[in-house]
């Protein structure tokens, strides 16, 4: 296989955490079958992440009400499949690069909208962090994977609140 030399769009990715240490997931409106993925989205060109990743929640979940807890150190990868990677973003890019952010969800389920004005989702639910890889596409799930290590202690701090 020819090495791609695209570059790696840079994006932030959400892990909206309710009271519970449940996570947001959404069904994209632009792929069919039972897959489920946090917020992401791409990084304007002179935004920082955080800021990205509070308008990127408000773009596709309708709020911000929300406060960070942590955040990754380093970037996590994906590819995307080759025949995705020709068409995504005018086939630009061979994958994303994210920063994650946790974050705790400080308001209601009502103030989740994902009527927004580009919905990218048709459906939500608060998802077992557990469960996140198995719920996901397959070329993310190593990359949920990582995720998952990463704030482990986060979610099970919030899970220990709660009890």
């Amino acid at each position: 296989m020819k090495e791609d030399s695209r570059p790696f769009r840079p994006c932030v990715g959400i892990v909206l955490l309710n009271s519970r240490g449940q996570v947001f997931v959404g069904a994209r409106n632009d792929i069919s079958g039972d897959h489920w993925q946090m917020p992401q989205g791409g990084i304007d060109i002179g935004e920082l992440p955080r800021d990205a990743a509070f308008r990127e929640m408000e773009e596709e979940i309708g709020t911000r009400n929300a406060e960070v807890l942590a955040e990754l150190p380093d970037w996590i990868y994906y590819r995307l499949p080759p025949e995705l990677s020709r068409t995504a973003w005018k086939g630009r890019y061979q994958g994303q690069k994210q920063r994650w952010f946790a974050f705790k969800f400080l308001g209601k389920d009502l103030e989740i909208n994902i009527q927004t004005e580009h919905p990218e989702f048709k459906a939500w639910k608060w998802s077992e962090f557990e469960d996140l890889p198995s719920g996901t596409i397959e070329f993310k799930r190593a990359a949920y994977a990582e995720i998952q290590d990463g704030f482990r202690e986060v979610v099970e701090g919030i899970k220990h609140k709660a009890l």
